[in-house]
Order: C-alpha cells, then sequence, then structure tokens
C-alpha cells in the first residue's frame, strides 16, 4: 500500500518495464495513484492495518492462481487446477466455449509500449467476441470498478495504430461465491475473510441461519468501447502520478 525505495534501481523495478534499453512506467502503477474507495473502506471494516494487509496478500495470491489458470486456457494449455480455484475455471470454461471466444497465443500476455505518451503495460489477452476484436482484461474482484476503465484506455490508445481492426474493451471478472438457498444471500470468502450479502428477497434468513450451496463459480462480461474520455482521465492520472514520484523520476532521468 506504501512504497519505499533504496535506490534508482528498486524504483524502476517496482514501477516499470525496460524495453529496448528505454525505461518506461507501468501502467499498473500510473493507475495506482487514483483514490480506491471500496479498499479504504475496507481497511475500515478489518480489526488493523496489519490485519488488512494480511487479508490482501492472501486474496492476492487466489486472485494469481484464477488468473494464471485462465492465461494457460487462453494459451491452449490444459493446467492443472488447484481445487481451491475449480468452481471459478470450471465456469470461465463453460463461459469461454458459450462465447466461442477466440484467442492467438501472441496475444496473451502481451507487452504494449506507447512511444508518444512514455508508457507501458501487459495486456491480459487481445480476443475476438462475438466477432468483436478488441482488449480483454480479466480481474478476480468481487465487483468491475471503473479505475478499470483508466487501465484498459491506455492498452487501446498504444495499441490503436499497430490493430487497425481493434474495436472495443473489455473486463471479464471470474470469482466464486456461495447463494442461501433460503434467501439468496451471497457469501463470498477471498483472503479468508468471509462476507455476506442480502439476496433477493426482502426478509434474510432469521438469525443468519443460511442454507449455503456448494461454491459456484460467478462471471461477469461488460463491454466498454468507448475508451477516449477514459484515457484522458489516464493521462491525468499519469501526470498525477508523475508528480508524487518527481523526485525518483529526475534522478532516473525519465523527467
Amino acid at each position: 500500500m506504501f512504497d519505499y525505495y533504496s535506490n534508482s534501481e528498486s524504483f524502476k523495478e517496482a514501477n516499470g518495464y525496460t524495453i529496448d534499453e528505454v525505461w518506461y512506467p507501468r501502467v499498473t502503477k500510473i493507475v495506482s495513484i487514483k483514490a480506491k474507495p471500496a479498499l479504504y473502506r475496507f481497511y475500515g471494516e478489518v480489526a488493523s492495518f496489519g490485519e488488512g494487509q494480511s487479508i490482501s496478500q492472501k486474496s492476492a495470491t487466489e486472485g494469481t492462481k484464477i488468473h494464471s489458470a485462465v492465461e494457460d486456457i487462453l494459451l491452449g494449455k490444459s493446467p492443472e487446477i488447484d481445487p481451491s480455484i475449480k468452481p471459478a475455471i470450471d465456469a470461465f470454461l463453460t463461459f469461454f466455449e458459450q462465447k466461442n471466444i477466440q484467442v492467438t497465443p501472441e496475444l496473451v500476455e502481451k507487452r504494449v509500449v506507447s512511444h508518444e505518451h512514455r508508457y507501458a503495460g501487459t495486456v491480459d489477452a487481445l480476443a475476438l467476441i462475438e466477432g468483436k476484436f478488441g482488449v480483454l482484461d480479466i480481474k478476480t474482484s468481487q465487483a468491475i470498478y471503473r479505475d478499470y476503465n483508466l487501465q484498459t484506455s491506455a492498452y487501446m490508445d498504444a495499441l490503436k495504430d499497430q490493430h487497425e481492426n481493434l474495436q472495443t474493451r473489455w473486463i471479464l471478472r471470474i470469482d466464486q461465491v456461495q447463494t442461501c438457498n433460503l434467501c439468496g444471500a451471497i457469501k463470498r470468502v477471498k483472503g479468508g475473510r468471509e462476507k455476506v450479502r442480502n439476496g433477493k428477497n426482502s426478509v434474510p434468513c432469521r438469525g443468519g441461519e443460511h442454507e449455503w450451496s456448494d461454491l459456484k463459480g460467478d462471471i461477469e462480461l461488460r463491454e466498454f468501447p468507448y475508451w477516449q474520455n477514459d484515457f484522458e482521465a489516464f493521462l491525468g492520472a499519469k501526470k498525477l502520478w508523475e508528480w508524487e514520484n518527481e523526485f525518483w523520476l529526475k534522478k532516473i532521468g525519465y523527467l
């Protein structure tokens, strides 16, 4: 959550990529400058900052397992699936076949660079979905947050001249939850933290005595075809990130 650097090399390694001997800040680091109300709310709900960090790190590890398995599937591999994420991956496989998502290996985990605006990033995949070709970004969060639009808009601008048929972008959210068979409440356990949301029924189970279903995958795909305004916001975030890190950016010769 807070970054400290011992020298220029540690700053460069933590915040960007060196490509053809030129260093570029990473898109996800630039976007991280934006305030995240949901994250602050989470830290306000846990007992201590240390507990919040522990949950966040464990949650990130769980998300990485899902992300890595999905990446292998997109590359045409048959990965061994950790039982803890099997419901999410099973749901993704069904969704992948139903939507007839088409990718080629060289367009999975694709590094992109904007020489004009001086940033770089890694796109999860460029994919063909229902006849449209675009950026596919995979998340394992409980919701699709607007922040993601900043990240994907940066990818769109960096790729627009390389791929003239680039049309759109999608956020694919992959998660797993349990549902109460009685009241429809939804339980999500991530990072060892249990969170329950009330269901559609106006009257929740008395005393919270839910009847939980088996763990099942939760898939959501949303398209965001109009990216130019989001990109302007990304450039604003980049300017603020550069201001925040002015000392190190001048030290390494970026500014």
